[in-house]
């Protein structure tokens, strides 16, 4: 039998834990360091001391984020690698067996390092990580605000579309100020709401006014203006980070101007000057003008996979990677479907789907609302951001510039394919197709 060559000789494994690091080099046995940032330090000098370029370990919880920057920072390769993809021999595992056979293993090159984004990005998704948390734990208190209304029996969250908006606001802050009346109330919403909704909003505004249920409702209402806060802050430390990274304002480039462009929604960062920043650090591709994509979704999508999407060969492993591609196993010659798991950036590109599945005039509404009607909406879903997720691919890898052509000649185009797909049918049954008269 042929053996397999070593390909690294100092190849390194490292079995990550919160506590305690276990490496191994060449497979030989372990040593144990400690995980404090003076013990890493030490871990650091111990590898360059041995000669050591390259580095396995497998993405444990957060606890590899710190060491891996350590490692990238002193000049040594680190292969995060997927934990189901090096499982151990079966028998007794320990953390000792682990490194040592990550360490043999990267030995003959049979590990595949995940996506790690640069270091910007990574710092760009850690701060639009927290502000999504900020804004989930918002939302906990938006929800605590409604059961202490819902206590009292005011109904004013059943009539007016959001209790955060600027007429909900502006009445709860007057219930908690000790004003009861409800056509003062009233008199505080917007003029289209009195003008439509007077009636209900009135009678939604009365019911028993109990001192614990106001008292929840003023600590829900002070939660969720500090967590708004939170938001801010976050948003002004992710403008920096994009303004350092985009550079001064270019009026000459493309998406330099203030020309028509898609904000997002309510969640997007309140940034002045967004759309520019992003175009510059797509490299002046706007990437805006794929169909569901706004500001928004498009920070969140760079917070994910950065802009170098080159290191996907194609399309295909890029939706692959996003868990939105179908997946097969075959054995001999067995062949069955597996699916997927959709990471988040997978997530993304599903919610910018559901947004230009509803559009009525443009082909990825009609191309969504053909594949639904005959696989259901999941299916059709995964589809269409399988087709964004391609269409990024290509903005970002050769500079795509996407055109909408319509839903008319989008069924004109189904409808050749359907024509060719019968006259094939009819060949092969020996039939020949005639056209309707006019």
């Amino acid at each position: 039998m042929k053996a397999l060559p070593i390909l690294q000789e100092r190849a390194t494994g490292i079995d990550v834990g919160s506590e305690r690091m276990h490496v191994s080099i060449a497979g030989q046995p372990a040593k144990v360091f400690g995980t404090m940032t003076c013990e890493l330090e030490g871990l650091v000098a111990w590898l360059l001391q041995e000669r050591v370029h390259t580095v396995a370990m497998e993405a444990t919880g957060v606890y590899w984020l710190y060491l891996y920057d350590v490692l990238e920072a002193a000049g040594i390769e680190v292969l995060v690698v997927n934990g189901r993809h090096v499982r151990n021999l079966p028998g007794r595992k320990s953390d000792m067996s682990d490194c040592q056979w990550l360490a043999t293993l990267h030995a003959h090159g049979l590990l595949r390092s995940g996506f790690v984004p640069p270091a910007h990005i990574r710092s760009l998704r850690d701060y639009l990580r927290l502000r999504q948390d900020h804004i989930g734990l918002a939302a906990g208190h938006v929800q605590h605000m409604q059961k202490a209304m819902e206590r009292m029996n005011i109904k004013l969250h059943d009539v007016i579309s959001s209790l955060t908006g600027v007429s909900g606001l502006r009445v709860v802050r007057a219930i908690l100020a000790g004003e009861r009346d409800p056509q003062r109330l009233l008199q505080l919403c917007d003029a289209q709401i009195r003008k439509t909704k007077a009636q209900r909003v009135r009678e939604s505004l009365r019911g028993t006014w109990k001192a614990e249920h106001l008292f929840a409702l003023r600590q829900a209402l002070s939660a969720w203006e500090f967590y708004q806060g939170q938001i801010q802050e976050c948003d002004r430390e992710i403008e920096r980070l994009l303004a350092e990274r985009s550079g001064p304002p270019d009026a000459s480039a493309p998406g330099g101007d203030c020309g028509p462009h898609k904000p997002g929604g309510v969640n997007t960062p309140q940034i002045e000057g967004l759309h520019r920043m992003l175009v510059a650090l797509c490299g002046h591709q706007d990437a805006t003008r794929i169909p569901g994509m706004a500001d928004g979704s498009l920070l969140q999508v760079l917070g994910e996979v950065g802009t170098e999407l080159s290191k996907w060969p194609s399309a295909k492993h890029f939706t692959a990677w996003l868990g939105l591609a179908p997946a097969a196993a075959q054995s001999g010659k067995r062949r069955k479907g597996q699916s997927r798991h959709r990471n988040r950036a997978g997530q993304i590109f599903s919610a910018m789907a559901r947004s230009a599945g509803r559009t009525v005039d443009a082909a990825f509404g009609g191309f969504y609302r053909r594949l639904k009607a005959r696989r259901g909406g999941l299916v059709a879903n995964k589809a269409l951001a399988r087709k964004l997720a391609a269409m990024f691919w290509q903005v970002m890898v050769y500079g795509f510039d996407y055109v909408e052509q319509g839903l008319k000649k989008y069924q004109q185009r189904v409808q050749l394919t359907e024509q060719r797909l019968l006259r094939k049918l009819a060949r092969k049954l020996n039939c020949e197709i005639q056209p309707l008269a006019q």
